[in-house]
């Protein structure tokens, strides 16, 4: 089938997300292996943010690849009432690398199912209604996610659950409080703890935060922003959650974005990089104390697919993948270089209002003006200028992810110097133009 075929078809019969359908042109993408993909075309492009930003070990590892093959061959389901071999040895796997207060985990299909099911086992074990989560935050499409998630794919879908109720984020660059690194009271911070004065402590049950901010922007938080709202959070008696679907596995240069600030959770979502995307999969990590207190109570959740053994498989290669090719190791080495190039690119560009990293996981903040800081691209709408640039990437073989006015540097966790500088020499170009050079 060719490429004009490939791509017919798939806007004739399939549903794109998160477009309107007659804007849609895809890229018939037959083939990929390390950091690379091939269209239909045979033209190469480099993946500089691993699909979805989950293809943490880059794509064909052939170590996943004969796992789920020889798994599929062995059993491709099993009810989730049973105990298979893969889902009792990724669990365990989970729990090692992980905080050393996690004790179980919960498999469903994906992200949004993961948080979706956090929701249910806090409200559970708290016995408390509502649940806090920040402005610019992602968590899911799913009813209940869509609810946590803060940015304007909110909107569409609601009302949603009730008792979800939002704070500000810690964006340093655009504070909500008008400080500045130099003056931070880290109200970012104080206002959480006013915002859980005002809902009543005693009805609050989960504050959930992605571990780094993601698709809302690449946020990282100051050093001492997640140990303190551990310590709001034991204040209260409220349960910390960790959304590390885009930020774990070694995205960040750790395993878990946390371990960053040595922050033990409560809950820990996951999915993404767990399989890296090679099978669908997602889990809630637990605590002791959330685990021991399913032993007698009902855990009213469930999935068809809870513990599917092929993808538990397929999760099972990809942890001993990131071990056995040092790829946390080679995310925050190379993580080091990415953030001094991405130093030098701002400071050539005027467009660059910031950049923000931590081992490969990043984004450059476009401007139209440095002083005011006024973005590119305004809240959830669209600009021409970032179209332009998109444009010139793809023309030029490069595939990358965009959100208003952010370009995400997110590439597999194997990228090595040469094929880093590769990517960001075209994104240096890109701005180049865009500023009329």
């Amino acid at each position: 089938m060719d490429a004009a075929e490939i791509v017919r078809l798939n806007r004739e019969y399939t549903l794109y997300s998160w477009s309107v359908q007659s804007a849609v042109d895809p890229i018939p993408m037959v083939r990929a292996e390390g950091v690379y993909f091939w269209d239909a075309n045979g033209k190469r492009y480099l993946d500089f943010s691993s699909q979805l930003m989950n293809l943490n070990i880059g794509h064909q590892h052939p170590k996943v690849v004969r796992a789920i093959q020889e798994q599929a061959a062995r059993l491709c389901f099993a009810h989730p009432a049973m105990a298979t071999e893969p889902r009792g040895r990724l669990a365990q796997m989970l729990t090692e690398v992980a905080p050393a207060n996690m004790k179980k985990a919960f498999f469903c299909l994906g992200g949004a199912d993961a948080n979706e099911n956090a929701i249910k086992i806090a409200r559970a074990f708290t016995g408390r209604p509502k649940i806090i989560a920040r402005y610019r935050s992602y968590h899911g499409a799913t009813h209940g996610a869509v609810a946590l998630t803060g940015d304007p794919r909110r909107w569409p879908a609601e009302p949603t659950i009730p008792g979800v109720v939002h704070v500000f984020d810690p964006y340093c660059y655009r504070c909500h409080f008008g400080w500045t690194p130099q003056t931070c009271h880290r109200e970012c911070i104080t206002h959480i703890e006013d915002v859980i004065r005002f809902e009543g402590p005693q009805n609050v049950a989960a504050l959930f935060l992605e571990g780094v901010t993601g698709s809302n922007g690449l946020i990282v938080p100051p050093p001492d922003y997640w140990p303190r709202v551990r310590e709001l959070c034991d204040r209260y008696g409220i349960l910390l959650v960790s959304d590390e679907v885009m930020s774990g596995f070694g995205r960040t240069g750790k395993w878990f974005s946390v371990d960053h600030w040595g922050v033990q959770p409560d809950i820990i979502t996951c999915a993404k990089g767990l399989t890296s995307g090679y099978v669908p999969l997602g889990a809630v990590i637990v605590s002791e104390p959330i685990a021991r207190y399913f032993d007698d109570h009902m855990l009213w959740g469930g999935l068809t697919y809870s513990g599917h053994p092929l993808a538990c498989a397929a999760g099972v290669a990809t942890l001993e993948v990131y071990k056995e090719d040092g790829l946390i190791e080679n995310a925050a080495k190379v993580g080091e270089v990415l953030g001094r190039r991405l130093e030098e690119i701002k400071a050539r560009h005027p467009l660059v209002g910031d950049v923000r990293y931590i081992g490969l996981f990043s984004g450059i903040e476009l401007v139209k003006n440095r002083e005011t800081k006024e973005p590119l691209v305004p809240w959830g709408g669209k600009s021409a200028e970032m179209n332009a640039i998109a444009a010139f990437l793809r023309e030029k073989g490069l595939f990358t992810f965009f959100n208003v006015s952010v370009i995400f540097v997110v590439p597999p966790l194997c990228i090595t110097v040469e094929q880093l500088e590769e990517g960001l020499a075209l994104i240096d170009q890109a701005l180049e133009i865009a500023e009329g050079g």
